[in-house]
């Protein structure tokens, strides 16, 4: 299953995203919702780094890893696309290997039904 990642633009997604139901790993909180606006065929996510994980590089160094985890997801998981899911990093998702970062990930993924 090929699809695409699209990323969340609208602040009102990012609002209504925080309401909906959440899965919470030691990297990242994932919220996910059904919302109206999106598109069936398309991955919509949005990746929020907090100021503490550190500077700019580093912010988005995780985010990199985070999208990477993602297309993974895409090729290797049955991801349910009805969805939009919102990824909040953890401090600790820094100095983590890549390898335990997308074990989680993927755990936390396949609960989402």
């Amino acid at each position: 299953m090929k699809s695409k990642i699209s990323s969340l633009t609208k602040s009102e997604d990012f609002k209504n995203l925080l309401s909906g139901k959440k899965i919470s790993n030691p990297y990242s909180t994932i919220f996910f919702k059904k919302l109206s606006t999106k598109n069936n065929k398309v991955l919509n996510c949005g990746i929020v780094t907090k100021k503490k994980i550190g500077n700019a590089v580093l912010r988005n160094r995780v985010k990199r890893k985070i999208r990477s985890v993602l297309n993974d997801a895409i090729k290797n998981t049955n991801l349910n696309l009805n969805y939009s899911y919102l990824f909040i990093t953890k401090k600790n998702i820094y100095d983590a290997e890549y390898k335990m970062i997308k074990d989680s990930i993927f755990k936390d993924l396949t609960k989402v039904r």
